[in-house]
C-alpha cells in the first residue's frame, strides 16, 4: 500500500511538473514573439516618433489635453474602444472580448515644471516643462503594447484595458480616476516606471511593500510683528518656527525605531524681508514619508502636535495644512506578492531571469498605489540606463534622458503580463 501511495505521489508530480514546463514553454514562445514584433524596424520607428511628439509637448498635471488627444488618435487608428475623459484628460481603452476578467495596464501622461537643458532635435518646445520623469516613453511603452494586443485580441481570454492617467506628479491622478469609476470591476493592474538606475534590458521590482507613503505639509506660525530694536513688544514667530524646524527633526532620530523608516524635510522657510523688522507671520512646508500608511499617519499627528505646542511655548500661534485635496497623500505602493510573482516570471522569460533584479525599498512615492489598495497589483521598474547615450541621470533632472531601446521591452512586457494573467486566470476559472 505504502508503494502505491509513493507511485500515485511521483505521479501527481511529474504531471504537475510537466505541465510547468508546458505553461513556461508557452511563455517564453509569447514573449519572444511580442518583442521580436516589437523590435521590427517599423514598429520601432513608429514607437520613436510618438514618444518624440510626447516629449516636445510636456503638460503639466491635468493639462494634458494635447497628449490625450496624441492617445486618442493613435488608439482610433489601431480601432480600439475607449472611453474619456476621467479626471479631465484621462483615458481608458480596452481590447478584448470586453468580458471579464478585466486586467488593467497603466501609463501616466504628465510632465514636470522643469527647464529642459539636453540640447536635441526633440527637445521640449514648453518653456518651463519637461517630461523629466519618463512618463512620455511610459505613454509610448502602453501604445506600443496595445498594437500588439490588437492584433491578438480574437485570443484574449477576457478584457486589457488601457489606463492612461493623468497627473501623478505630486496631483494623485490615479485617486481621482478611481473616484470616477474608470477602473471598476478591474480585477488587477500592472504598471511600469523608468528608471535609469539599471541597465537597458533589466527590469526589478519586490514584493509587498515597495515606495513610501508620502504627505505634504505647510505650516503657519502667527505672532506679534515689530521693530527689531524692541523684540519685547513682539511675539517672534521666527524663533517659534527655528524650535518647531529642530523639534520636526527629533521625530525621526529619537521617537522612531531606526529599523522604520521615516522622512521628515522641511523644504521651505518665508518669513519678513527686512533685517531690522520681526514679521507678524512665518510659514514653512516640507514633506513627510513612511514605508506604511500607518506611519504616515502618525507623522502627520505629531508634525502637528510639535508645530502648535513650539507656537504657544512662544506665545504664538500654529497651524497646519496637509494639503489634502489639492495634493492627497500617497499611500504605500505594495505589490501583491501573486501578481508580482506573475509579473516577475514573465519578466524572466522576455529578458532572462539574470535580468530580473530585486529591487531595494525607496523612500520616493508613486500615486499607483492608489491602485495596490483596491485590487492585485504589481509595479515595476525597466531600465533605461546606457553610458553610450548617456542615459544616466536620475528622473527629475532637466538633464534626463533614455535610450530608446527600452520602448520595445516596455511594450512587449506590458503586453505579455496581461496576456498570461488573462490566461491563467480562464484556466482558474474553467
Amino acid at each position: 500500500m505504502a508503494w502505491l501511495c509513493l507511485l500515485m505521489i511521483l505521479s501527481t508530480c511529474k504531471t504537475t511538473w510537466a505541465l510547468d514546463t508546458r505553461s513556461e514553454s508557452k511563455l517564453s514562445h509569447l514573449t519572444r514573439e511580442l518583442l521580436q514584433s516589437a523590435r521590427e524596424p517599423e514598429f520601432f520607428e513608429w514607437l520613436k516618433r510618438i514618444r518624440r511628439r510626447i516629449h516636445e509637448d510636456p503638460e503639466l498635471a491635468f493639462e494634458e489635453y494635447n497628449t490625450s488627444q496624441l492617445i486618442r488618435s493613435e488608439l482610433d487608428s489601431l480601432g480600439i474602444e475607449y472611453k474619456w475623459p476621467f479626471a479631465k484628460t484621462g483615458v481608458v481603452g480596452s481590447i478584448g472580448s470586453g468580458l471579464q476578467p478585466w486586467f488593467g495596464l497603466r501609463a501616466d501622461m504628465d510632465a514636470l515644471p522643469i527647464q529642459e537643458m539636453v540640447e536635441w532635435e526633440h527637445k521640449s518646445k514648453n518653456n518651463g516643462k519637461m517630461h523629466a520623469c519618463g512618463h512620455d516613453a511610459h505613454v509610448t511603452m502602453l501604445l506600443g503594447a496595445a498594437k500588439l494586443l490588437e492584433r491578438m485580441k480574437d485570443e484574449l481570454k477576457g478584457t486589457v484595458k488601457l489606463v492612461f492617467q493623468p497627473g501623478e506628479e505630486s496631483y494623485g491622478g490615479a485617486y481621482h480616476m478611481l473616484k470616477e469609476g474608470a477602473l471598476d470591476n478591474f480585477q488587477g493592474i500592472f504598471g511600469l516606471h523608468v528608471a535609469p538606475e539599471i541597465p537597458v534590458g533589466t527590469v526589478d521590482s519586490r514584493p509587498g511593500p515597495m515606495l513610501a507613503a508620502s504627505g505634504r505639509f505647510i505650516a503657519t506660525i502667527k505672532g506679534k510683528g515689530g521693530h527689531a530694536a524692541r523684540p519685547q513688544d513682539t511675539r517672534d514667530p521666527v524663533v517659534a518656527a527655528s524650535f518647531a524646524i529642530l523639534a520636526l527633526q527629533q521625530i525621526v532620530s529619537r521617537e522612531t525605531d531606526p529599523l522604520d523608516a521615516r522622512v521628515v524635510s522641511v523644504g521651505f522657510v518665508e518669513a519678513g524681508q527686512a533685517g531690522n523688522v520681526i514679521p507678524e507671520t512665518v510659514r514653512f512646508g516640507g514633506s513627510i514619508r513612511s514605508l506604511t500608511t500607518e506611519g504616515l499617519v502618525s507623522l502627520q499627528q505629531r508634525v502637528m502636535q510639535i508645530v502648535e505646542m513650539q507656537a504657544a511655548v512662544h506665545q504664538c500661534t500654529g497651524s497646519l495644512d496637509f494639503l489634502e485635496e489639492k495634493m492627497r497623500p500617497y499611500p504605500s505602493t505594495v505589490n501583491d506578492e501573486a501578481m508580482y510573482k506573475h509579473a516577475k516570471q514573465v519578466g524572466e522569460a522576455l529578458l532572462g531571469e539574470s535580468n530580473v533584479l530585486l529591487a531595494p525599498m525607496t523612500m520616493g512615492a508613486e500615486d499607483f498605489s492608489f491602485y495596490s489598495q483596491k485590487m492585485k497589483a504589481a509595479f515595476f521598474f525597466i531600465g533605461t540606463k546606457n553610458e553610450t547615450v548617456k542615459s544616466v541621470k536620475r528622473v527629475h533632472s532637466p538633464y534626463f534622458v533614455i535610450d530608446e531601446e527600452v520602448l520595445s521591452i516596455g511594450a512587449a512586457f506590458h503586453a505579455a503580463v496581461a496576456i498570461s494573467y488573462l490566461d491563467g486566470h480562464a484556466i482558474d476559472t474553467q
